[in-house]
């Protein structure tokens, strides 16, 4: 269904628009936020109300740019480390002022991300009458979140009207019945539209959260392989996150001080596009792996651990990008000697990896994500 006969449908359903309530547990820099951002603003754009709820302080600031007539309420009881008394006692006090909140928003339809706060929210809406729809955004077999995180989710995902998964893997993870009641919807490829193309450095690019999952550390080590056969060449690592003095000490030990670069966020959300030259993925395991759509949309070659779930979807390998077997250095760092080494190989893939990410651009996700919507409201029979 595209996108002009949502908007009918829509209309029917509700002329005067849907009050929309999304969850999620803050609205910095990554991807989830990124997705939260464009449905948002696009549900905006068709009429509805819509209210983000997040567990953010009340003074935080959103990465992605909101339309102003949105409503963000913080609910101050951000994560954090804390004891496992402390910790159950801020999952409490969460769950308290989520239910307050939603049942401020008056919300026909709720929409949450990520697995604690899907349960959370899933908790907070007990008896309420609006369908809620949970979206898992990573690899739910090995993502670690705890036992009685996971337990609490086997409970209480059934409870959901339905459930949006970035890949069929992720989603063939959960029981037949949430099956039958799943979506599979890829990230769109959203990006800056005045970015300016300042590349032609030898820049080999990663960009991602400082985290285990991202595997930055064994880019490291792959890129120390491949350093002295192409002295022209640096890495430079995009993101933030609690790894970081882990990965600087790493970066030292290896003797790169001066050919890799960790310069944190980007002031403005895909600007690293700009200076790019190679790009290159080293996760463990993905949800989907939003950046990598982003450097192949803007004619970037690519290299990719082919980890559970996302890059295979997105790579046909030898043609349009570089995929190799996950978490095995000595191939990553075989695939990076090739493609640094390789003016016309990475005109090439560039060139057809653009033609590959047309398939996501945000007109195709976003009438998904109006379909569930839809999907919710028809079959609760709501009316505003």
């Amino acid at each position: 269904m595209n996108e002009r006969q949502n908007v009918l449908r829509f209309e029917k359903v509700s002329p005067g628009g849907l009050r929309v309530t999304i969850v999620v547990p803050g609205l910095s820099a990554g991807g989830t936020e990124h997705v939260v951002n464009l449905v948002a603003n696009h549900w905006k754009a068709l009429g509805h109300t819509v209210t983000i709820i997040t567990f953010e302080v009340p003074d935080a600031i959103s990465y992605y740019p909101l339309h102003p007539a949105i409503s963000i309420v913080r609910l101050g009881v951000p994560p954090g480390r804390m004891s496992k008394l402390g910790s159950a006692a801020a999952v409490g006090l969460r769950i308290l002022r989520l239910r307050s909140a939603l049942q401020r928003s008056r919300p026909d339809f709720v929409l949450s991300f990520l697995t604690r706060t899907n349960v959370m929210t899933l908790l907070a809406s007990l008896g309420m009458p609006a369908p809620v729809v949970v979206s898992e955004r990573n690899n739910p077999a090995v993502q670690p979140f705890g036992k009685i995180w996971k337990w609490l989710q086997s409970r209480l995902y059934p409870r959901a009207f339905g459930l949006v998964t970035m890949t069929q893997g992720a989603l063939d993870y959960f029981p037949p019945a949430m099956r039958r009641r799943g979506w599979v919807i890829a990230n769109a490829v959203d990006l800056p539209p005045d970015w300016v193309n300042r590349r032609k450095n030898n820049t080999l690019t990663a960009v991602g959260r400082l985290t285990h999952q991202k595997g930055f550390d064994l880019l490291l080590k792959a890129f120390a392989l491949v350093a002295p056969k192409h002295p022209d060449w640096k890495l430079v690592i995009w993101g933030e996150g609690d790894d970081r003095k882990s990965l600087e000490a790493q970066r030292d030990a290896l003797g790169l001080q001066a050919r890799v670069e960790m310069p944190g966020v980007t002031a403005r959300p895909g600007l690293w596009v700009e200076t790019a030259d190679v790009f290159v993925l080293s996760s463990r395991y993905e949800g989907w792996g939003i950046v990598l759509l982003e450097a192949m949309a803007v004619e970037l070659p690519v290299v990719s651990f082919e980890c559970e779930w996302g890059p295979g979807t997105m790579i046909t390998n030898g043609d349009d990008g570089i995929l190799v077997p996950c978490e095995n250095v000595d191939a990553l760092a075989l695939a990076l000697d090739a493609m640094l080494g390789d003016q016309t190989q990475r005109e090439a893939m560039g060139a057809k990896a653009a033609l590959s990410a047309r398939k996501y651009l945000p007109e195709r996700i976003l009438a998904e994500w109006d379909g569930v919507l839809l999907s919710a409201v028809d079959r609760q029979g709501q009316k505003v």
